[in-house]
């Protein structure tokens, strides 16, 4: 069994209880928005460039907060691969607007955790442990 890990960072975007996941073309379930640092990127200089390229927004650098850390298994990998995703808060200016990678972007609750990759079902599991979601 492969013991690789997939470190990722992620933004926690909550609506009327609910939290922004998105879902890449050519995929069923759905994820928290972010990705991969680049070379000697910090978490929030990775932050805030996947967010631009994904959602193209504008994160409000100082207003970046730590949520959490989640490990889950890593989706379409069949190796054991998983993925670390460090959560964060963060203002930003605008809306949500999927890039063309992006398929769809989703308001989703914990009734839609069937609907998510195995990390971002834990992550909704812990947000609406925390009262944040329903």
């Amino acid at each position: 069994m492969n013991s690789k890990i997939i470190d990722k960072l992620g933004l926690i975007t909550l609506r009327d209880r609910k939290v922004a996941m998105v879902r890449s073309h050519n995929k069923t379930l759905f994820y928290i928005p972010g990705g991969k640092r680049e070379l000697n990127e910090t978490d929030e200089q990775a932050l805030c460039r996947e967010l631009d390229e994904e959602l193209t927004l504008t994160l409000h650098l100082d207003s970046i907060r730590f949520y959490g850390e989640f490990i889950g298994l890593a989706d379409g990998k069949q190796d054991g691969t998983q993925v670390r995703i460090r959560c964060y808060f963060a203002d930003y200016d605008g809306s949500p607007i999927p890039a063309a990678e992006i398929a769809e972007l989703a308001w989703l609750d914990s009734h839609d955790r069937p609907l998510c990759s195995a990390t971002a079902a834990i992550i909704v599991s812990q947000l609406q442990q925390d009262g944040l979601i329903n």
